[in-house]
């Protein structure tokens, strides 16, 4: 999903009555300090009736049909994420389903409902901004993790590892790969002189990555970039890439939990 399209294209919809558009940004986040556990239910209960009430006062039929098509199928994506939700719910839609976008996100929102002509995308597009597609880059000495991110959520992981008797970056799709590469560079070397290896060579075996990684940042199209890991092995790495580097994070995170490492380099 390009969100930079998405969006333009929200922008776009106009919608008279009786045909409506309707918007929800609602806040599910657990950490809240301002709302306790399940308040968002109450909320969503209130906001929802509030346009009942209004619709029915209204008089239009079709209006109040429009509606209720809509809320059906909120209603419905709700219940079936309710067991995985994150910090946040957005849904726009209109009752010919000619829109409907409905995500969760590890962004919080203030929780707002609209029933109107266009499509309310500012909290959305404020989010974007905030947390555009992102690559973040774990580094440590011959394993690397690529996280590839939009607004708060993970979207892909890659991992890959050198071997240090081929100097070949091989990306990693099981555990089996891994142990395969670590035990086929032991079988030549001792681990000491691996690593002796490795740090007088660790410029130019991060050249060679940094080229991967250049492909890898224009195919998914980041708008920005973080590298995280020990300061040496991070700016050996930038210094080599042709995309530009937007920030260096040094902490060791490559086993840390995905989402857990978003939270700490986009804080």
């Amino acid at each position: 999903m390009n969100m930079k399209k998405v969006i333009a294209k929200l922008e776009s919809v106009y919608r008279e009555k009786p045909h409506r558009v309707f918007s929800m940004y609602l806040n599910t986040d657990p950490s809240d300090p301002e709302q306790r556990p399940g308040d968002w239910k109450i909320h969503l209960k209130n906001g929802l009736n509030n346009f009942d009430s209004y619709l029915r006062a209204d008089g239009d039929s079709e209006e109040k049909k429009n509606f209720n098509k809509i809320i059906e199928k909120v209603q419905q994506y709700i219940q079936e994420n309710e067991l995985n939700l994150s910090k946040s719910i957005v849904i726009f839609a209109t009752a010919d389903e000619e829109v409907w976008f409905a995500e969760r996100y590890q962004m919080p929102v203030e929780t707002s409902f609209y029933w109107q002509e266009t499509v309310k995308v500012d909290q959305l597009s404020q989010m974007y901004q905030q947390f555009p597609k992102t690559g973040i880059i774990l580094i440590q000495k011959e394993a690397i993790k690529v996280i590839d991110s939009e607004l708060g959520s993970v979207l892909d992981t890659k991992r890959f590892a050198l071997d240090l008797i081929t100097e070949d970056w091989k990306e990693i799709t099981s555990p089996h790969d891994e142990q395969d590469t670590v035990e086929l560079s032991g079988n030549h070397m001792k681990r000491d002189e691996l690593e002796q290896r490795f740090e007088a060579n660790r410029y130019r075996l991060y050249k060679t990555f940094a080229t991967k990684l250049d492909k890898l940042a224009k195919d998914k199209q980041w708008d920005l970039i973080y590298l995280v890991g020990d300061k040496k092995e991070a700016q050996d790495l930038m210094n080599n890439m042709n995309k530009p580097v937007t920030d260096i994070v040094h902490k060791n995170m490559l086993d840390h939990e995905e989402t857990l490492v978003l939270d700490v380099v986009m804080a």
